[in-house]
C-alpha cells in the first residue's frame, strides 16, 4: 500500500463506511423486489437492525413493493424518511386483496411500525367495527371506535380500501350498515322499506324482518371467522351446510350457501378495493332531503339534478377535480367526470374550481344540455365565488350554486353574508354530505391512480 492508498484510508472515516453500507444494502432491497410474485399480499420494510418498520399491502407486491425504490419515493415528503431507513425487504403472499388488507391490519397490530403511525395521512386509524348488544348486528367503518357493545377489526393503513373491503365482504355475507335500531319482536318492521342495498341483493333486509335473528347472527359469526383468518375453515364449514341443506331438500338455502361460497372463493377477482366503495345509500332519505333542500334553499320545487365538485393534488403540482352527479338524491354513475387541471400552475384551489365549472357548463351550453339544479362546491365563501365567476364569464345565468365548508359544515349561498348553519341530523345537510363526501372519494381514487401511474413511468 502507497501513501496515497494510506491517506485516503485515514480519510475515511466511520461515517462514510455507514452511508456506503446504506446504498449497497438499500440497492440490495431494490433487486430483491424485482424477484417478488406479482401477486396480492403484504410486504415488511426492515432498518438496519432487522426490525420491521413499516407493512404495506399490495395487490401487486412487485409492483407496489418496488415503487419505494424509484426516485420519486425518495424525493416525496411522505416516503423519504422512510426509504432513508431501508435496509431489507421482505414479503408474505395473500390470496386476495381483502386477504392482504386483513393481513395488514394483524400484522400492524402486532408489530406496530414505526413508519405505518408517522406515514398516516389522517389523525387516526380507521377500524370496522361490528356491534354486538344489538338483535341484528351492524357492520361500519369507523374512526372513533367504541369501548363497549362492539367487535373491533384493525386498525387498518387504507381508509379507501378498508371501505371497499366492507362492500365486497357485504355482497357475501350481506350484513347491513345502516344506523337502524332494529326490533325483532317488533312486528311493525315488517312494513319498514329496504333501502336500496337490499334490492340489489346486498343486505338481507332485516329492517323488513326479511331474515330470522339466528339466520342473520349466524351469516355475522361468519363473517368473523373470515376477519379473524379462518378462511379455510370457514369455506369447509360452508361447503358441509350447503351439502346438508341440499339433503334437506332445502334448495334455497343451499343455493345461496353456493353463491357465497363461489363469491368467497373468487376474491382475488374483485379488483381494485377502492373501486368498489359504493356511496352510503342508507344514511340518507332522499325524498326528505330534497324537500329540506327546497325549503332551505327557496327553490321552486325540488331539486332533481345536483352535482358536485372537488379538487385534489397530486405530489404537490399537479390538480385534479371531479364532478360527480345525482339524480333525485341519489349518485347516478354514467354523470360522473374527471378532469386533470390544464390551466392552473402550482397549488391554486379558487382557479382549479374556476377551470373546472368553465369547462362544464361551456360544454354544457355547447351541447344544449340542461343545467344542474343545484352546484355544491367543496369548501367555503372563496371557492363559491370561484364558481360564480366562471360562471359570469361564460354569461351564464346560474343555477342554485352553493359551497359545503368542512368543520362546521356551513352552507355558503350567494348574497347571504353569513353561512347556513342546518342542523347536524338534518336530511338536507346529510344529503349535501353525501354528494360532498361522493366528489372527494372520486377525486381522492382519481389522484391515486395517477400517482400510480407516475411512479410506475418514472
Amino acid at each position: 500500500m502507497d501513501d496515497t492508498d494510506r491517506d485516503a484510508l485515514a480519510e475515511t472515516t466511520p461515517a462514510d463506511t455507514d452511508a456506503a453500507a446504506a446504498v449497497r444494502d438499500l440497492s440490495l432491497a431494490a433487486e430483491k423486489v424485482r424477484s417478488f410474485p406479482q401477486t396480492p399480499g403484504v410486504y415488511l420494510m426492515k432498518d438496519a437492525a432487522g426490525r420491521v418498520i413499516y407493512v404495506g399491502k399490495a395487490k401487486n407486491l412487485r409492483s407496489r413493493a418496488g415503487s419505494y425504490f424509484l426516485k420519486a419515493a425518495a424525493e416525496d415528503r411522505r416516503t423519504a424518511d422512510l426509504v432513508r431507513e431501508i435496509r431489507d425487504i421482505d414479503y408474505l403472499e395473500a390470496e386476495s386483496e381483502v386477504d392482504a388488507l386483513l393481513l395488514e391490519s394483524r400484522l400492524v397490530k402486532d408489530v406496530q411500525p414505526r413508519f405505518n403511525s408517522d406515514l398516516k395521512d389522517d389523525k387516526t386509524f380507521p377500524y370496522l367495527q361490528i356491534t354486538t348488544h344489538e338483535d341484528y348486528p351492524r357492520v361500519e367503518f369507523t374512526r372513533t371506535p367504541k369501548r363497549k357493545g362492539v367487535k373491533l377489526y384493525g386498525p387498518f393503513t387504507s381508509a379507501g380500501s378498508l371501505r371497499g373491503a366492507i362492500v365486497v365482504l357485504q355482497r357475501i355475507f350481506k350484513f347491513r350498515t345502516c344506523t337502524l335500531d332494529i326490533d325483532a319482536d317488533d312486528e311493525q318492521w315488517r312494513w319498514f322499506r329496504p333501502c336500496l342495498l337490499a334490492s340489489i341483493d346486498q343486505c338481507t333486509a332485516p329492517c323488513n324482518l326479511r331474515i330470522s335473528k339466528e339466520d342473520y347472527r349466524r351469516d355475522i359469526e361468519r363473517l368473523k371467522t373470515f376477519l379473524d383468518g379462518g378462511k379455510k375453515r370457514l369455506l369447509a364449514e360452508m361447503h358441509k351446510e350447503m351439502l346438508e341443506a341440499s339433503g334437506r331438500l332445502e334448495f334455497e338455502r343451499a343455493a345461496r350457501l353456493r353463491d357465497e361460497i363461489r363469491l368467497l372463493e373468487t376474491l382475488d377477482q374483485r379488483g381494485d378495493l377502492e373501486e368498489n366503495v359504493q356511496p352510503e345509500v342508507f344514511l340518507v332519505d332522499p325524498k326528505k332531503g330534497l324537500a329540506g333542500l327546497e325549503k332551505v334553499l327557496g327553490l321552486k320545487g325540488p331539486p332533481r339534478v345536483i352535482e358536485g365538485v372537488d379538487i385534489a393534488h397530486l405530489a404537490g403540482n399537479e390538480t385534479v377535480a371531479s364532478l360527480v352527479q345525482f339524480i333525485d338524491g341519489l349518485p347516478f354513475k354514467p354523470g360522473y367526470k374527471r378532469y386533470r387541471i390544464k390551466t392552473v400552475d402550482g397549488i391554486d384551489d379558487f382557479k382549479s374550481i374556476h377551470e373546472v365549472v368553465s369547462r362544464r357548463f361551456a360544454r354544457l351550453a355547447r351541447e344544449g344540455a340542461s343545467f344542474p339544479d343545484i352546484l355544491l362546491i367543496d369548501g367555503g365563501k372563496g371557492q363559491l365565488s370561484s364558481a360564480l365567476d366562471a360562471l359570469d364569464s361564460l354569461g351564464i345565468e346560474p343555477p342554485c350554486v352553493i359551497s359545503l365548508a368542512k368543520r362546521e359544515e356551513e352552507v355558503f349561498v350567494p348574497g347571504r353574508s353569513e353561512p347556513l348553519r342546518l342542523s347536524r341530523d338534518s336530511y338536507s345537510l346529510r344529503l349535501l354530505e353525501y354528494v360532498r363526501d361522493e366528489a372527494h372519494r372520486f377525486a381522492q381514487h382519481y389522484h391515486h391512480l395517477l400517482r400510480g401511474k407516475r411512479s410506475f413511468e418514472e
